[in-house]
């Protein structure tokens, strides 16, 4: 138990640099809480406690701004940045050293009671404000942008923006820590749009070549 608290702690060292102290960490950070608030209710709830389980999850949810279902399931280095409107469903499984920002949603699209809340593996990083909705996974070392709605599977080693998600990025090797800069995520409607100038340059070209050759052919034929 020591052991996962711990690594609770560290977690939050590694991706905020905002953090000095351990003291600063265990009474400041919200998003800290609701997980621990989240590791008792969880705990009484795979004990068949319900109640109290889910008792434990509405303090939580009151004390933080987070919402974790007692039911998903959490590895370990999860961090909640901020925390404020983190809505995580009862069939979410979420892998080790994950990151989320605020406003996060990883909701179902059923009313069914099966696996509906998406699966995030290790290492995968989700912007604020970003929803994923559906039984799917989220593949290893994967970024999800800012604000963007993800409704199908994510590869590994993906980066994924807009309404509904797009992959933009795919790259082979993961990086050793997760990257947190959001800025420099490609944007599809920038780089579509990019494509149709140079498009448009390219028949340019080509219509001035052919405007040439007309003019040339008109002055042999006198």
């Amino acid at each position: 138990m020591f052991a996962r608290l711990k690594s609770d702690i560290k977690a939050v060292f590694d991706r905020d640099p905002a953090a000095r102290s351990v003291l600063e960490v265990i009474f400041c950070y919200p998003g800290l809480h609701a997980l621990w608030f989240h590791r008792i209710a969880h705990w009484l709830w795979t004990h068949e406690l319900y109640f109290l389980g889910r008792f434990t999850s509405h303090i939580g949810r009151f004390m933080t701004g987070v919402e974790i279902h007692p039911g998903a399931t959490i590895g370990k280095g999860f961090f909640i940045d901020h925390g404020m409107g983190v809505v995580i469903g009862e069939t979410a499984e979420i892998g080790d050293n994950v990151t989320l920002y605020h406003g996060v949603t990883l909701g179902g699209v059923s009313w069914e009671k099966v696996k509906r809340h998406p699966t995030l593996m290790d290492n995968v990083v989700i912007g604020s404000g970003a929803k994923i909705l559906g039984p799917f996974t989220v593949g290893k070392d994967s970024k999800v942008g800012s604000n963007s709605v993800v409704v199908k599977e994510v590869p590994p080693n993906s980066t994924v923006v807009g309404i509904p998600g797009r992959i933009v990025m795919a790259t082979e090797k993961p990086q050793d820590r997760p990257d947190l800069e959001h800025g420099k995520m490609p944007d599809p409607e920038a780089k579509a749009i990019s494509c149709l100038f140079d498009q448009i340059r390219e028949l340019e070209r080509k219509y001035a070549a052919l405007a040439a050759d007309h003019e040339a052919l008109k002055k042999r034929l006198g």
